[in-house]
C-alpha cells in the first residue's frame, strides 16, 4: 500500500464571463486575481499515512469532493503536488494512479450483471512484463503462505494489482464469443480464471455471492453500495477514495455499512480517504479527521482531539452532536467572564490566556452535556424551556437565555415541560474560549495536549 501526500495544493476554476448583477451581494464569490478565477481549494497540505483511514469532513461546498477528484485524476490541480507512494501523479491519467474510487451514486453499469461489474476493472488492468500467473501457480501472502489463485488472504495484503496473467487477442476474442453459451461450452482463458477467482473472493468477503447473476436494477440500495465497494476492492489499489458512499442509505443500513467498511479497511490495510458531510460518520470511522471549510483544512487530528481541543470556533461547532453552544462574554481579568445573564469565575489555569484579553469580548463555548440543571445563583444561567426531545436513553432540551438558544443534554428521568424556567450550571473545567475576532481557540496554561497536526486561524 502507499501513503498519500498533498503539497500546497490549489484548485481554481476559470471565472465565467461577466454578467449583469442586480446587487452588490451577488459579487461575493472569492476570486484569486493571480489565477483569474474562483479559488475552491487553497494551500492544502495533508499527509495520509500508509494503511490509514483518513476522513475529510465539512459542510457542503467546502471542497471535499473536489479534493478527492483531484487525487483520483478526474480534476486537474491548479498548483501543488500529489504523491501516491513515491510517485508524483500530477501528470498521470486516472488509470495509472493505482487508486479506486467509490462514488456517491454508485456508478454501476446497468447493462452488466454484478459479476461483470466486479470484473470490469480486472479485465482492463495493465500487465507488467514478467508478472506471475496466479491462475496456474497460485500466490503467496505476505508471510509466504500459499492460498488459492486470486483469493484474498485474511489479515494480509491481497495479491498485487499487476499479478495477473496476460491475455492474448485470440483468447479475449474466444471469451467474448462464448460468453453467452451454456456454461460447459464457454472458453475460459487464464485471465478469466484469475478474474473469476478474484471476483468470487471479494463477493464472499462482502456477502454478495448470491447476487452475482443479478443486474443493478434488481438490487436494493445497500446491495448496490456493496457492489460498488467490491468493484473498488477487486482491483486491490494502493488507495481507496470514497465520496459520501453511504448518503443514499437509510439510517439503520448506513450504521451497519459504515461498520463493515471500517472492518474491511482494517483487514485489507489499504490507505483510504473517505469524504462525508456527516460528522457522526467521521467520528466513528476515521483514524484521523481533516475538517475543511471554504476550501481550506482547518484542523487535522484524531476524533477525540477534535472534540476536546478544537483549533477554532468552526471546528468546535461542526464536531459534536448536538452542536456546541456559543455565548459572547466579557473578560474581566484575572479569571472572570461576564454575560448579561450570568457571571462565572474560571479555574486558575485560564489566568494567562485571559490576561491578554482583559476588557475584550470573546466567545464562550460549552457542549450540551456540560450544562446541568442547578439552583439559582449568579454564576448559573436562567433559561426557559422551548423544546423537548426525549430519545429514551437521554433527553435534549432547547432552552432560551435572553435572545439566545442553547441545547442541554439531561438524563431521561428529568421531568421538564415546555415553558419551565430552569437554572443551568456550567462545568467550568469544560469550557472552551475563542478569540472574538479570529475565532481561534484560547488555551489554558495546563492544556499540554497538542490540538492538531494541521490547524488554521479562521481568518487565514
Amino acid at each position: 500500500m502507499a501513503k498519500v501526500v498533498l503539497e500546497n495544493l490549489y484548485k481554481t476554476f476559470p471565472q465565467a464571463a461577466p454578467v449583469q448583477r442586480e446587487s452588490a451581494a451577488d459579487a461575493q464569490t472569492e476570486v484569486d486575481p493571480a489565477a483569474g478565477g474562483s479559488a475552491v481549494l487553497r494551500r492544502i497540505n495533508l499527509t495520509v499515512a500508509d494503511s490509514e483511514f483518513m476522513v475529510l469532513v465539512g459542510p457542503s461546498g467546502c471542497g471535499k469532493s473536489t479534493l478527492l477528484r483531484i487525487i483520483s485524476g478526474l480534476e486537474a490541480a491548479t498548483a501543488g503536488n500529489i504523491w501516491v507512494g513515491d510517485t508524483r501523479v500530477n501528470d498521470l491519467p486516472p488509470k495509472q494512479r493505482d487508486t479506486a474510487m467509490v462514488f456517491q451514486s454508485y456508478a454501476l453499469y446497468p447493462h452488466l450483471t454484478v459479476y461483470d461489474n466486479l470484473a470490469f476493472g480486472l479485465r482492463r488492468m495493465p500487465v507488467q512484463a514478467g508478472s506471475p500467473d496466479p491462475a496456474s501457480n497460485g500466490d503467496k501472502d505476505a508471510r509466504g503462505a500459499d492460498h488459492p489463485p486470486g483469493a484474498i488472504a485474511p489479515e494480509t495484503v491481497p495479491i498485487t494489482a499487476n499479478a495477473h496473467p496476460q491475455s492474448v487477442w485470440w483468447q479475449a476474442g474466444l471469451v467474448g464469443l462464448t460468453r453467452r453459451l451454456p456454461k460447459g461450452l464457454r472458453y475460459r482463458s487464464p485471465l478469466e480464471k484469475w478474474v473469476e477467482g478474484r471476483v468470487r473472493s471479494v463477493a464472499r468477503m462482502l456477502q454478495i455471492e448470491p447476487l452475482l447473476g443479478r443486474y443493478p436494477r434488481q438490487l436494493s440500495g445497500g446491495q448496490k453500495q456493496r457492489v460498488a465497494l467490491g468493484r473498488a476492492m477487486a482491483r486491490n489499489p494502493q488507495v481507496f477514495l470514497m465520496d459520501e458512499p453511504l448518503s443514499n442509505l437509510d439510517a439503520k443500513l448506513r450504521t451497519n455499512t459504515r461498520a463493515q467498511i471500517v472492518n474491511l479497511q482494517r483487514q485489507l490495510g489499504i490507505t483510504t480517504i473517505y469524504v462525508t458531510h456527516d460528522q457522526v460518520e467521521a467520528m466513528t470511522m476515521g483514524d484521523r479527521i481533516a475538517v475543511m471549510n471554504q476550501g481550506q483544512i482547518q484542523q487535522v487530528a484524531t476524533p477525540l482531539t477534535l472534540y476536546r481541543h478544537p483549533a477554532n470556533r468552526f471546528v468546535a461547532g461542526f464536531i459534536g452532536s448536538p452542536t456546541m453552544n456559543f455565548l459572547m462574554v466579557q473578560v474581566k481579568a484575572p479569571l472572570v467572564i461576564s454575560h448579561p445573564g450570568f457571571r462565572l469565575t474560571l479555574p486558575g489555569m485560564w489566568e494567562t490566556a485571559l490576561a491578554a484579553h482583559h476588557g475584550q469580548t470573546i466567545t464562550l463555548g460549552i457542549r450540551p452535556e456540560h450544562l446541568s440543571i442547578s439552583l439559582p445563583a449568579p454564576k448559573n444561567l436562567p433559561v426557559t424551556v422551548t423544546r423537548i426531545e426525549a430519545l429514551g436513553s437521554e433527553t435534549y432540551l432547547t432552552v432560551r437565555l435572553g435572545e439566545e438558544a442553547l441545547q442541554v443534554r439531561v438524563p431521561p428521568e428529568v421531568a421538564a415541560h415546555v415553558g419551565d424556567e430552569l437554572w443551568l450550571a456550567i462545568a467550568s473545567d469544560q469550557v472552551h474560549l475563542f478569540d472574538g475576532e479570529t475565532g481561534s481557540s484560547l488555551r489554558p496554561a495546563e492544556d499540554s495536549v497538542p490540538p492538531t497536526d494541521t490547524a488554521l486561524d479562521s481568518k487565514d
